[in-house]
């Protein structure tokens, strides 16, 4: 099956959107594929989750990302002591107009990195479940909406590590994707030693896109064609992992408009106007790790690729 190709002005974009790519790439060495699923994620009004120990470039990816997308960026650090308060703002009286002043929260951002995110307590990780999911901050008895695009990018240590807090269901399940760095490979680790990390600055990066770019995009994404035979195999999919015996929770109705939103992003980022299978097996496993409990001694990344493999393609 041949896929429409996007009309020009959309055109346009992507050819944009791959030069943001491309200035990422010289970034993040070594990171093609997860570069691609966080820019998938932004474009599909998703957040990120980066799982991995600490120094492998999560918090490069997410300043350099802001840089090149040229979005206002917020950074918060996590910490044990963190209240709901210092994320998203707090209420405090002005004198002058014998009133209260609401003082924003590091969440009014377009891109908030949440910097390890698992070592803060729940009740400071539920604050931003609000947040993420309607995109807007109830204090005070009012509402203020958050600025488009959101993209939260949040890291997390691994579950070992001293002074970790598990993140419950109800808050993974509002990540779209996650992912995992790792190690660089050699070529990547060599070139990184030979220019000692500097081969170039984020803060140097020049805005190739911004705001208004990225919230076009966004419609243009909604908007790229999904065939009723491509509907089937995503049914297909979730249905396998609610009945697969190694699982204890398949994928919701809600993970499954995931799926949908995240495989348009994925053929809009490859310049196509139609959802392919392809797109959906690309974004699967990503999108689908978080969301899924397997039973004792089975591994749920065994379980999705198995599943890919097995589920027929209408």
């Amino acid at each position: 099956m041949t896929a429409p190709t996007l009309p020009p002005a959309q055109a346009s974009h992507v050819a944009a959107l791959h030069a943001a790519l491309t200035q990422l790439d010289g970034v993040i060495l070594g990171k093609g594929p997860q570069i691609r699923l966080a820019a998938a994620c932004l474009l599909a009004r998703g957040h990120l989750l980066i799982e991995d120990q600490p120094g492998v470039g999560k918090t490069t990816l997410a300043q350099a990302l802001a840089r090149t997308c040229g979005l206002h960026f917020r950074r918060v650090q996590f910490t044990a002591d963190l209240l709901p308060a210092d994320l998203t703002g707090v209420s405090v009286w002005d004198a002058p107009s014998s009133a209260f002043r609401f003082v924003e929260g590091p969440v009014f951002s377009e891109l908030l990195l949440a910097d390890e995110i698992n070592r803060a307590t729940p009740r400071t990780q539920g604050a931003l479940l609000e947040a993420m999911e309607e995109r807007q901050v109830s204090e005070g008895g009012v509402t203020r909406a958050l600025p488009e695009p959101f993209f939260v990018i949040a890291t997390q240590n691994p579950a070992a590590f001293v002074g970790t807090s598990p993140l419950p269901e109800a808050q993974l399940d509002r990540f779209l994707m996650t992912v995992t760095l790792g190690y660089p490979d050699v070529r990547a680790e060599r070139q990184l030693l030979e220019t000692g990390g500097r081969s170039l600055s984020v803060r140097e990066l020049p805005a190739v896109l911004n705001a208004g770019m990225l919230i076009a995009m966004q419609a243009e994404v909604d908007a790229v064609h999904v065939a009723g035979p491509l509907l089937d195999y995503l049914q297909l999919l979730a249905r396998a992992t609610r009945e697969h015996p190694g699982l204890t929770t398949g994928l919701s109705p809600r993970g499954l408009l995931a799926l949908l939103a995240g495989a348009r992003a994925w053929a809009y980022l490859h310049g196509r106007g139609m959802v392919l299978p392809e797109d959906v097996q690309a974004v699967f496993a990503p999108l689908a790790t978080h969301r899924l409990s397997a039973r004792a001694g089975v591994s749920v990344p065994d379980v999705i690729e198995r599943l890919l493999r097995e589920t027929p393609i209408p």
